[in-house]
């Protein structure tokens, strides 16, 4: 069954009612085939529908009204219909993303532009959340993001590098809390981010895919 907006129930004085209302707007104005060629993805005119891949799943949405449907895979989890600011930062990307591809470089929040002004506002939503939450749980953690897909890498205590939307990777990174030292954290974006979000965006996304592995660890 297709997602559809009036399925939501979110609270109608919610913080995010106003930003999603305004993104759903103009995404309901814009060419859609202006879109499928900005992100060079598949859009279908006969059905008014788009196929994009997010968190490893590829999804169908329509436009103008943006309903969402799945292809089954074995996650069991789809935050795209699930979470509005999954909506949000989704819609976003199909507003202002490209298709656009990193040089293999990763970057600190601190090191992408503007980050020295919103990394207080970073550390603590995403950096801060993820060390907390998962810092002394690895092994959680490295089945959540084992089932979402994302691949071991050399860092810390455990690492793992996940592709949140087509070439637009993140490196989570853990380092195991002690007795003597609190768990701690690192997030790592790949250099073409830029070309797509703001950097105080990418809260909002780390908050996405931190919020989204709690919902994919209930379902393994």
């Amino acid at each position: 069954m297709a997602f559809r907006i009036e399925d939501l129930n979110y609270d109608k004085d919610s913080k995010e009612k106003m930003p999603w209302e305004h993104y759903l707007a103009e995404y309901q104005a814009m060419d859609p085939f202006r879109i499928a060629e900005n992100l060079k993805i598949p859009y279908d005119p006969e059905t008014g529908t788009f196929t994009l891949v997010f968190l490893g799943t590829e999804y169908q949405i329509t436009h103008p009204d943006f309903q969402v449907t799945h292809t089954p895979d074995h996650k069991g989890f789809y935050p795209l219909e699930e979470n509005m600011k999954s909506r949000i930062l989704v819609v976003r990307f199909l507003i202002n993303g490209s298709a656009t591809k990193g040089s293999g470089k990763y970057r600190t929040y601190r090191e992408m532009p503007w980050g020295e002004v919103y990394e207080r506002q970073f550390d603590g939503r995403c950096i801060k959340r993820l060390a907390f939450s998962y810092g002394n749980r690895l092994d959680d953690f490295r089945a959540v993001m084992e089932h979402m897909g994302a691949v071991p890498v050399k860092h810390g205590d455990a690492a793992y590098e996940l592709e949140v939307f087509t070439d637009y990777r993140i490196q989570m990174i853990l380092w195991e809390g002690d007795d003597e030292f609190p768990p701690s954290a690192q997030i790592l974006f790949t250099d073409n981010f830029p070309a797509s979000f703001h950097t105080e965006d990418l809260a909002e996304m780390g908050d996405v895919v931190i919020g989204s592995m709690k919902g994919y660890l209930q379902v393994l």
